[in-house]
């Protein structure tokens, strides 16, 4: 039976440091971070950059650099980054990344969506930066572009740099859009995507709604694919977990998608997940791959074929 694949998504830019002091905010603490869920049994780690003074989500490809060069001197994680950034951030923000680091595996967000966090302001009761509430309540009226011209843009600048796309699938309409991208040559099977539930303007985090988007995706590609889920938010993180490593799918957690290691009580580090999570896919029979075995199952070009 093949291996399980953990991805720890480190620091994201839609959880705030208002609502918990352990979300690793500068560049050192996220490469820390990353490298510590790498120890626990992860094999990919999914990176994003915050402004260092304040947590805001930034596209500075100097904080990029310093996370990604330190995480590779220190492992051999698979480094996934993003392309989604951060609310409001341009297409040329959002891929400069890709075309300078030349990663292994980003993220590829699959269709424009309503994309809000606005009922966190009901929730935090103390702010931490003044950013954070007005970026939040703006969320509100925020549509996260992901046209088909942008797509195609972020296909072509990945396979200039022979970096493998990630699709973050949050609707099923999101599959139908993976489907054209692959006809008309700007994705290659096999496809590696995630089944992100959750998100308010998304499928929710359920087992029905996974079931479904398993099933369309079996029906569309058949065993052109790879697949992981994200549940976000406690209980979800675990309990979508569960459920894709009975169906056989790969699994993320990370402090980007959920800030609980139990009922109200908060993770300490993404490792504290991973190890979480490790221990549930042990339980339920599965054994976790390494970033070697990772490598080998999503087809990826290997650490020495990065520029960073």
């Amino acid at each position: 039976m093949e291996k399980t694949i953990l991805t720890a998504a480190i620091t994201g830019a839609a959880t705030f440091p208002s609502q918990s002091p352990y979300i690793p905010i500068t560049p050192k603490q996220i490469a820390d971070e990353a490298v510590a869920a790498w120890e626990a049994g992860a094999a990919v780690v999914h990176i994003h950059a915050r402004n260092p003074e304040d947590g805001r989500p930034s596209a500075s490809i100097d904080l990029y650099r310093e996370i990604v060069t330190s995480i590779k001197s220190r492992s051999d994680v698979i480094i996934c980054i993003t392309t989604g950034a951060g609310a409001g951030m341009n297409i040329d923000q959002r891929t400069t990344t890709i075309s300078t680091f030349k990663p292994e595996l980003a993220s590829l967000n699959m269709g424009s969506m309503n994309f809000s966090m606005h009922p966190l302001l009901k929730r935090i009761k103390e702010w931490k930066h003044e950013w954070e509430e007005p970026f939040i309540e703006a969320t509100r009226d925020f549509i996260f572009p992901n046209t088909f011209a942008s797509l195609e843009k972020i296909t072509t600048i990945m396979k200039q740099n022979d970096t493998k796309p990630e699709l973050e699938i949050y609707d099923a309409s999101h599959l139908y859009n993976a489907l054209y991208l692959a006809q008309e040559g700007f994705l290659q099977y096999p496809l590696h995507m995630q089944f992100v539930l959750g998100v308010m303007g998304g499928c929710q985090a359920t087992a029905y709604d996974l079931i479904h988007l398993k099933t369309t995706a079996d029906r569309l590609f058949g065993d052109r694919y790879t697949w992981s889920v994200i549940g976000t938010g406690w209980p979800y993180e675990f309990h979508m977990g569960a459920v894709a490593l009975t169906l056989g799918g790969h699994v993320r957690v990370g402090l980007e998608d959920n800030l609980l290691i139990s009922k109200g009580q908060l993770a300490r580090s993404n490792a504290e997940l991973v190890e979480k999570m490790r221990r549930i896919c042990e339980d339920l029979g599965k054994t976790v791959a390494t970033s070697e075995e990772a490598r080998t199952m999503l087809q990826l070009k290997g650490l020495d074929h990065v520029a960073f």
